[in-house]
């Protein structure tokens, strides 16, 4: 399975899936593990967010999750993300997402975002780096030994931006500048601000990585 990466994803979750048509089986496990990360740390400004990057082969028709027993719907959105249940018996019982597409599903992937769990369209300085610093240990939690030691910290902040209303005014302390869809901020230049100020909300507020 080839993974389709755009700016804004920070991480994707390689997958082996089995391929039938234009339907793809991705084993709920590593999914859970995941999940189980986050969970466990019970961050508060920031989550893990699964998707399947959308383009012309990738176009999600239906999708549900199965067990050798049952059957239960797949939650996702006109966006293509998946929301998934945090479910230890769903693991034992080795379920299965399955995921229908348009297209050739072997070009398909699926990706997994650090994002905030919500954006705003005014952040102060403090606000901005307590988000920053939470991506930071969620990303910790999700490294593998002996990986995590090696990460290095995100460079800032990625504001991303989507529908009829672009493009976007950004007033940083004062100045005012128009932005079409991404506006990223490095670290340093996290430290230096005050506040910033949207005219509309950011779809997505994400790591950015340099």
């Amino acid at each position: 399975m080839n993974l389709k990466k755009s700016s804004i994803i920070f991480a994707a979750m390689l997958i082996s899936p089995s391929v039938i048509a234009d339907s793809v089986s991705i084993p709920y496990a590593g999914f859970y593990e995941r999940l189980k990360q986050v969970n466990k740390h019970n961050y508060q400004l920031v989550e893990v967010a699964f998707s399947v990057p959308k383009n012309k082969n990738c176009e999600m028709i239906s999708g549900n999750i199965t067990t050798e027993k049952n059957e239960y719907p797949l939650t996702y959105d006109k966006d293509q993300r998946l929301y998934l249940p945090y479910d230890a018996q769903l693991k034992s019982d080795r379920g299965l997402l399955n995921i229908k597409v348009t297209g050739d599903s072997s070009l398909c992937g699926v990706a997994m975002q650090v994002r905030a769990k919500s954006t705003q369209i005014k952040y102060s300085k403090e606000e901005l780096i307590d988000v920053k610093n939470d991506m930071d240990a969620l990303l910790d939690g999700q490294q593998g030994f002996p990986m995590k030691y090696f990460r290095k910290p995100i460079s800032g902040l990625t504001f991303s931006f989507s529908g009829s209303e672009l493009p976007v005014a950004v007033t940083i302390d004062g100045n005012k500048q128009v932005i079409q869809e991404q506006l990223q901020l490095t670290s340093e230049q996290l430290d230096n601000l005050q506040t910033i100020i949207f005219d509309i909300k950011p779809s997505i507020v994400s790591p950015y990585v340099m």
